[in-house]
């Protein structure tokens, strides 16, 4: 957890080491995790024969995310021609077309709303027939783009990445996977509060699907996360909290804000906050593609 030797952005982001990213609130999050997520796209220089590869979580987590990135292509500063995206995860049965299916979520929105060319889009299927062959299929199809560049994600109250529930193994794969009860408590708000309506199984990358990215970026927002934050930060690795695995990431940065840390010790949270200087450094200046 020391800090990089100071130098270019490149420099940087090569660094093995994990951050923890403390704002103030939860748009000012978003907003830093945005602005990094443009910084890194520009600086990789992505052609029609390099795409840059990019996973991405749904929830409510990365909204505000998502919507900067959204201005930042109106303003002209950010392409996304150029981008793969790979989702973590999608419910099983529920139709494409359902508005609270992931597919309908990242479209309505996020891709809708950028250049994204469709043919660089990959969301897992829970509607093939076979899903076990649609999961491997996924795998596959990450393979064949080079591996993801830099993997995107939030956690659940328990501390679980995708739909990697506790007690997933941390070198698990792309695979079908039975959602405990408490995520299907979790995300009965968007079901109408109705526990009946949400889905109760998954497609999901693995934990070691998200380890393997070259990078990884984790959105921990709200006082609800801050214990699984604190079983992230302070603690060691364990497989019942499988976000922590990204301890051993060599790039990892947990972007959170200040209600997340309230688990965390006194001392870890001023070490992290004397470290901000170097934090912005990946994010200020912000490119542009206007600058090439």
């Amino acid at each position: 957890m020391d800090p990089v030797p100071l130098g270019g952005l490149q420099e940087q982001t090569r660094a093995i080491t994990m951050r923890l990213v403390i704002l103030d609130d939860y748009d000012l999050a978003s907003e830093w995790a945005a602005k990094y997520i443009r910084n890194r796209i520009i600086q990789f220089k992505p052609t029609a024969e390099r795409c840059f590869t990019l996973g991405l979580p749904t929830g409510s987590t990365p909204y505000s995310c998502y919507q900067k990135l959204i201005e930042y292509y109106r303003s002209g500063d950010i392409s996304f021609k150029y981008v793969k995206t790979f989702n973590m995860d999608e419910y099983v049965g529920l139709p494409r077309a359902h508005p609270e299916s992931y597919h309908s979520y990242m479209w309505n929105n996020f891709f809708k709303h950028i250049d994204i060319d469709p043919a660089n889009v990959h969301i897992l299927d829970g509607n093939a027939e076979d899903l076990e062959a649609e999961c491997q299929a996924y795998e596959d199809k990450i393979a064949e783009a080079g591996g993801i560049e830099m993997f995107v994600g939030g956690i659940g109250p328990d501390g679980h990445i995708a739909f990697n529930e506790p007690g997933s193994s941390l070198v698990s794969r792309t695979r079908v996977k039975t959602l405990a009860k408490d995520t299907i408590v979790a995300n009965a708000r968007f079901f109408g509060n109705d526990l009946s309506k949400v889905p109760s199984m998954a497609l999901t990358v693995g934990v070691g699907t998200v380890m393997n990215a070259k990078e990884v970026v984790i959105l921990i927002t709200g006082a609800h996360k801050a214990f699984a934050l604190y079983k992230a930060i302070e603690e060691g690795v364990n497989h019942m909290w499988t976000v922590s695995a990204f301890q051993q990431h060599p790039r990892t940065i947990f972007v959170c804000d200040e209600d997340a840390t309230l688990e965390l010790r006194v001392k870890t949270v001023k070490y992290f906050k004397g470290l901000m200087h170097v934090h912005n450094r990946l994010v200020d200046p912000e490119l542009s593609i206007k600058d090439q």
